[in-house]
This record gives structure tokens, C-alpha cells and sequence, in this order.
């Protein structure tokens, strides 16, 4: 599904008094948010004024949000950008743009049902599909998924025996 606007981090927390906030990546690792010139927070956008990466988090400092106080009010809201703005290695999409996505298998061309969640683990991401039954599909190229077309709202993967048991 085409999305204007991605999630790319959750601000978990502040660091320190001068109003940084501590920023856990939804997309990527902590160094590919400091590539953005502008973010959106509540509809708004927010502009960086610096963004360095810190224990696997990103610290950002957003203009206007000068104290701790200020950086507190904002905890557990999500930061997101532009999708025009963001720039991915081709065959790599991020994970709201793969949301309700039809899934079909790849060798006999049946839907087999919708992309309705992805889960992050250490070792790939995880699918949720939900169609007759419910079933994960591990995010793994060519290996389960064979192919991706965002512009037909499709999904294609290989259906393993037992996949979807």
C-alpha cells in the first residue's frame, strides 16, 4: 500500500535536562534517522536540530523542545517522515507500506489472504497473514518471499509444506 507518511521511530524516553529525546528505530538502525532534514510528530512537522546515535538509539534534539519537561510530554509518540523523503535500497519497503498486502502463492497463483502484521526478530522479520487460517511467513528474500509490487498490492511467496497449517 502506497503511505505518505512512515513510522520510523517511537520516542521511548529523554536523555538528560536540555530536551533530547531518546529514539527507538521502527525502520533501519539508529544512524538512518539522522539522515532526515524534517519529521513529523502529531501531524506537525519537527525539524532536527542535531540527531546522533547512542546504545543503539538515536538522541534527537528537535527545535522548540528546549528542557526536559518538554522532551517528557512527548514520550510514546511516533516519528514519522515523508515517504518521498526516504530513500531504501531497491527491493526494500517498509513495514506500513507492506500492511494489507494480498498474499499469493507464488507457484500456483492462489491468494492465500492478506499481510496483516509484521513482528521484528533478531533473526528476520516475521509476516502475519490471515486468510482461511492465519499463518507467519518468515520475511526471508528469496528463500519465502519471491517478490513484492507495491503497485498491485501484492505479495508473492513460496508456500513451503506446512507454511500454512
Amino acid at each position: 500500500m502506497k503511505c505518505e507518511f512512515v513510522p520510523v521511530g517511537r520516542i521511548v524516553g529523554v536523555h538528560g535536562i536540555r530536551g533530547e529525546l531518546r529514539v527507538l528505530p521502527l525502520e533501519g538502525g539508529a544512524d538512518f534517522l539522522s539522515g532526515f532534514k524534517t519529521f513529523y510528530l502529531d501531524g506537525q512537522a519537527a525539524v532536527p536540530a542535531a540527531c546522533r546515535v547512542h546504545k543503539g538509539m538515536a538522541l534527537l534534539k528537535l527545535e522548540g523542545v528546549e528542557d526536559r519537561t518538554a522532551a517528557e510530554a512527548l514520550r510514546g509518540k511516533e516519528l514519522l517522515v515523508r515517504r518521498g523523503d526516504a530513500r531504501l535500497p531497491a527491493g526494500e519497503y517498509f513495514d506500513a507500506e507492506l500492511l494489507g498486502l494480498d498474499v499469493y502463492d507464488g507457484e500456483t497463483g492462489d491468494c492465500v489472504g492478506e499481510l496483516v502484521r509484521v513482528d521484528r526478530y533478531p533473526a528476520s522479520k516475521v509476516y502475519t497473514v490471515r486468510g482461511v487460517k492465519e499463518f507467519l511467513v518468515p520475511a526471508v528474500k528469496d528463500a519465502f518471499i519471491l517478490g513484492v509490487d507495491l503497485e498491485n498490492n501484492r505479495m508473492d511467496i513460496r508456500m513451503w509444506e506446512g507454511l500454512a497449517e
